[in-house]
């Protein structure tokens, strides 16, 4: 599935959308930071540092191919990926649909190492 580009305008999922759709994308959680915007996040482990940077650059390679970036922290062992988008302040269809490309790239890498 191809990520749509989103433009300003568009609404939010609404807390029952979100419902409905969070549970194709296991793992996720939806959190709420002092902005009040609601993000898509998670976290993935890895066995040291250059794992968890390969996983990094693949996420930003998808992110550059469907054109929505995310937020993401690297760190030992550990990456944080939280998607949301920008334009609308909160989370659309899109943002489900890169946590899921996302959670596909982890297993590929999993199923690598």
């Amino acid at each position: 599935m191809k990520c749509v580009p989103c433009r300003g305008g568009e609404p939010t999922l609404t807390d029952a959308e979100m419902a409905d759709v969070l549970p194709t994308v296991r793992d996720w959680s939806v959190v709420e930071r002092g902005d009040g915007i609601k993000r898509l996040e998670r976290i993935f482990k890895f066995k040291n540092f250059a794992e968890a940077l390969s996983f990094t650059d693949g996420v930003g390679q998808i992110a550059e191919e469907e054109g929505h970036h995310r937020a993401i922290l690297t760190e030992w062992g550990r990456v944080t990926v939280t998607w949301w988008t920008h334009k609308i302040r909160g989370l659309h269809k899109n943002d489900f649909v890169m946590a899921a490309k996302t959670s596909k790239l982890y297993l590929e890498f999993s199923l690598q190492s």
